[in-house]
């Protein structure tokens, strides 16, 4: 077992094994600046620019920092300068943009003023103008825009100050092209989760009893209770120059889409326990890029918060966190609870870098750092009432880059369409309509695919109607992008969620039975053949039986075993991908998800307990396909 991963939940209990301040040590900080001895300066000038380097650096130095060296892939491009540069240069330049924003699937990062070793020299102030007017035409040639994030003063032994700029560089959507972020949401009931959005994207500060997140709801229920027990998505636009796109009164979701060129996608999930179901499938159905944990800064880690903090961490989804309603308590209060999630942070069971966001440099650094190491956690402390520190979370937002790159992204692009089918409609005049995540290739309007599987095991042609993302028409749709399709006059019995629409060409076979390594954690009592659980595999969520336990004859809590499960009413289509098991005990409310995933994501198994929560590592399975079997 991974003691470092189930230590998380057992310290639970006043149990505080790190420290309060926001940073560690050196020797475990994942830094991304150093420093090099340059000449000394005066006293006066080296305090001034270590206040100037908070924001690049999580430990201030009285050295000059340097950057590693420039990476050839990846959307990061480091310039000394880019003074009046000859016709040939020019175009060089402009190839080498067009090559940083593929790699960054429309975003690029210019650093100017830096070696490509990733010395800081800094630029005059004449040099640095003339340099960031070279960049704006550049980005006008290949139709994108500039925006200078941040600017900095280098500490060298000169009469002239120097400075170093660090400059996105977006595209300009075209096509509706954009790209999209998935955040999901997460924490404890009443911490503020469908309020905050309501703020985000509607750009109206709440009243204090919740009319920002009216909005959201689906369920009268929810109007009336004001939580959230579905799951909803809302976005938030920005274009070409970094600017919200929402706020209009007159604004719809397709006028966001065609002026956006960057688009966040917010997936609302419910934080009461009895709707964790919910929220497990959310996770693992729309595989979010990013997940934000809000925290209520009056109650601080309660309820829900460390399951959801352990499921996005087994599932390894980077994770920040939003401390809300600090317009409701003291600073002492707010403090307090900063200092309880930094205990949480950095014990051993999460090992995480906790990084306090205070000012708009502080969030263009986290943005950056957040999506290079898996151990920094930005922590923000912002107001839904009083509009506190949200311009912070927009500039975190705004930055973010995608973790995965064009190439991983073309790979996906170049395999058979596969779609999931997550919720299905019935649309006046439409007919029958779905909606998912299309996982691999691509798909037109009018391409002929198979859905399934059914009660029988079989797949049923159909044909893609219109397409829709975000509410807005697309004629084409593309890996790793979540739309609903339009199925015209197909019959909505036969369709239920958990299916999946593929090519032809992929012959899908169906599964009866799985085998997975699993962990038992925790347990009242013993795990064993004809145990049954409830099984949440990507997208699927069904009852399945304990066949056999391989090697043993029950399970105990702490024990690891491979067991073989069965599917009690239809079968499913399975692939060596995302997916996550659940169990619920005939005679007992234990619930324990898996996420297994081959490619980029570790394989972990979690349990849930009114009594306990905790952690441990390692599951594999191996899909056993059986199509004439049960």
């Amino acid at each position: 077992m991974d003691a470092r991963v189930s230590d998380l939940f057992d310290s639970g209990n006043g149990r505080n094994p790190g420290s309060s301040s926001a940073v560690p040590s050196n020797s475990s900080r994942p830094t991304k600046w150093h420093s090099v001895p340059l000449k000394k300066s005066s006293s006066k000038k080296n305090k001034r620019s270590s206040k100037s380097l908070l924001s690049f650096n999580l430990k201030p130095s009285n050295n000059a920092p340097y950057l590693p060296p420039e990476n050839e892939e990846g959307n990061v491009e480091y310039k000394l300068k880019l003074v009046n540069p000859t016709h040939y240069r020019f175009e060089h330049l402009a190839t080498q943009m067009k090559w940083r924003l593929q790699e960054g699937r429309g975003e690029a990062v210019y650093q100017i003023g830096v070696e490509d070793n990733g010395m800081l020299v800094g630029l005059s102030e004449d040099e640095m103008r003339a340099s960031l007017k070279t960049l704006h035409r550049l980005a006008e040639k290949v139709g994108a825009d500039i925006t200078v994030l941040q600017e900095q003063e280098v500490d060298y032994d000169t009469d002239v100050p120097r400075k170093i700029a660090e400059v996105l560089v977006r595209k300009v959507p075209d096509d509706q092209q954009f790209l999209d972020l998935r955040v999901a949401v997460l924490g404890n009931v009443d911490s503020g989760k469908s309020t905050l959005l309501g703020v985000l994207t509607q750009g109206e500060l709440d009243n204090g009893r919740g009319r920002a997140r009216l909005n959201l709801f689906r369920h009268l229920h929810e109007i009336q209770t004001g939580r959230t027990s579905s799951i909803s998505f809302e976005i938030l636009g920005f274009n070409s120059r970094g600017e919200v796109v929402n706020y209009s009164e007159s604004r719809t979701a397709e006028e966001i889409c065609e002026s956006a060129s960057k688009m966040i996608t917010f997936i609302d999930l419910a934080g009461h326990h009895k709707y964790l179901k919910t929220t497990i499938f959310g996770l693992t159905s729309y595989c979010p890029d990013f997940a934000m944990l809000v925290v209520s800064a009056s109650t601080g880690i309660a309820g829900t918060t460390r399951e959801h903090l352990g499921l996005a961490m087994a599932l390894k989804v980077p994770i920040f966190i939003v401390v809300s309603k600090v317009d409701l308590c003291t600073r002492a209060t707010v403090e307090r609870t900063v200092r309880q999630l930094e205990r949480v942070l950095k014990q051993p069971g999460c090992n995480k870098v906790p990084m306090v966001v205070e000012s708009t440099n502080d969030a263009v650094t986290a943005a950056q750092q957040f999506a290079q190491s898996p151990n920094i956690t930005p922590i923000f402390t912002v107001s839904s009432v009083s509009g506190e520190s949200l311009d912070f979370l927009k500039v975190f937002f705004n930055i973010i880059p995608p973790l995965s790159n064009s190439k991983a992204q073309e790979e996906l692009m170049q395999q058979l369409t596969e779609f999931q089918v997550d919720e299905i409609y019935t649309v006046p005049e439409v007919g029958t309509v779905v909606g998912g995540t299309l996982y691999s290739g691509i798909c037109r309007e009018g391409d002929h695919l198979v859905v399934g599987p059914t009660d029988s095991g079989q797949f049923k042609e159909l044909s893609v109607g219109s397409i829709q993302r975000n509410r807005s028409a697309c004629r084409v749709l593309r890996a790793g992008q979540a739309a609903t399709l339009a199925l015209g006059n197909f019959d909505r019995s036969l369709l239920r969620k958990g299916m999946v629409m593929v090519s032809p060409e992929m012959d899908p076979t169906i599964c009866w039975k799985f085998e997975a390594e699993i962990v038992l954690l925790f347990h009242t009592k013993t795990f064993h053949k004809g145990f049954q659980v409830t099984v949440h595999i990507r997208n699927v969520r069904q009852t399945a039986t304990v066949e056999a336990v391989y090697g043993k004859e029950e399970l105990r809590t702490g024990e690891k075993a491979v067991v073989l499960f069965k599917f009690i009413k239809q079968p499913e289509y399975l692939k060596f991908t995302v997916s996550s098991i659940s169990s619920r005990s005939q005679n007992n409310t234990d619930t324990f998800p898996t996420r297994i995933n081959k490619y980029e994501r570790p394989e972990y198994i979690l349990t849930f307990t009114e009594k306990r929560n905790t952690i441990e590592d390692q599951t594999k399975v191996n899909t056993i396909f059986s199509p004439n079997a049960g």
